[in-house]
């Protein structure tokens, strides 16, 4: 058989069966891209604050403060105002979720049944609601369909097309439904294989994360530096959040389970910003106050730094407003693809079965 018969063949029954679950991560995916906008506009009780702006980092760090000496070892997190969300979020370790007004600590009310689907919304995203087992499920299919449905899709446009590329672009709107399917099935596939293929890469990185990062060391300079930790070790929690880096904003705060546990503390370079780089810190703090680790992406190392960008490349953040359009829209390529590409293949078969028949 041609390698160009097996290509189509591996194209057609793996985008018949691993396509279904790349569509539907990209329905799912390309809902949840407008998830901060659509979560405030429902929520403004919970999330919004009409005068943030005015308010400064310190406000935030002081409230926080103040609710963990009010709710003390009841908690398991606590968020600070970052993307939608202006007010502090708390959850407790009996998975009660409640928000809390970011510059007095008043309580504004319990985590709303549209917050709860737009969670179940992205845990549907990355694992089909599946234990356990689902993650690898919708991380395996995304590199099936990386590797295999768009590379081959790829190598059957440019053998078809390599002596005319135009023609590999275009699209004949007045043709036969045949025809009109096949041309959009191939103008999509090609016109959007570049954000899909960043889509479908980034994406499983949430899967096999660990794979990844080993890949990335390969950038990492030979010569390993420990970060040194400038500071002391803290005398007290509210000493922790007053002594925060100015360059950086207090994300969230993670509860020790336990006296054997930690507190970690996560930061973002800005509250607010939905484009660029992410650039984080994180430190852990036993709950005697002695500093264990400390990350910088200043001074992390190329691998780390690399990998904390997959996440705003996925979602499209990292450009901005153009860059979450195209993910949206991105995300609804493969259902479509999925769709021609399949009466693509019922089109052949009834061609295929009246031959047979006029042939007899």
């Amino acid at each position: 058989m041609a390698l160009g018969n097996i290509v189509r063949k591996f194209h057609l029954w793996v985008g018949i069966t691993c396509g279904l679950v790349a569509s539907i991560s990209g329905i799912s995916g390309a809902m949840y891209v407008w998830q901060p906008e659509l979560s405030a506009a429902l929520n403004p009780e919970l999330l919004k604050m009409k005068n943030i702006d005015s308010l400064e980092e310190a406000v935030f760090l002081k409230t926080a403060a103040s609710l963990t000496a009010t709710h003390s070892d009841s908690i398991s997190k606590m968020f600070l105002p970052y993307r939608e969300q202006q007010t502090i979020s708390i959850e407790f370790k009996n998975g009660k979720i409640n928000y809390y007004n970011s510059e007095n600590g008043q309580f504004l009310g319990e985590r709303s049944a549209s917050i709860v689907f737009f969670e179940n919304l992205l845990k549907f995203h990355r694992t089909l609601l599946i234990p356990e087992i689902g993650k690898y499920v919708t991380g395996t299919s995304t590199i099936i369909f990386l590797l295999v449905i768009l590379l081959s899709g790829i190598y059957i446009w440019y053998k078809t097309y390599s002596a005319t590329l135009k023609n590999g672009f275009k699209i004949k709107w007045k043709s036969k439904k045949k025809k009109f399917n096949f041309d959009l099935h191939k103008v999509l596939g090609i016109s959007f294989f570049i954000p899909l293929l960043t889509i479908a890469f980034t994406g499983a990185y949430f899967t096999y994360n660990s794979y990844y990062k080993k890949a990335l060391s390969v950038l990492d300079s030979k010569t390993i530096f420990k970060q040194e930790i400038q500071n002391s070790n803290p005398t007290s929690f509210a000493a922790i959040l007053s002594n925060s880096d100015k360059s950086y904003a207090l994300r969230a705060i993670y509860y020790p389970n336990d006296a054997n546990d930690n507190y970690r503390f996560r930061y973002i370079e800005s509250r607010f910003k939905t484009q660029g780089l992410r650039k984080t810190k994180e430190l852990t703090v036993s709950t005697n106050l002695k500093i264990i680790s400390l990350t910088d992406y200043k001074n992390d190392a190329t691998s780390n730094r690399v990998a904390a960008q997959f996440y705003p490349v996925h979602i499209g953040e990292i450009a901005g407003p153009f860059g979450r359009i195209l993910v949206f829209i991105a995300g609804l390529i493969p259902i479509t693809l999925y769709i021609t590409g399949f009466r693509i293949y019922l089109f052949k078969k009834r061609r295929k079965k009246k031959f047979l028949v006029d042939g007899n």
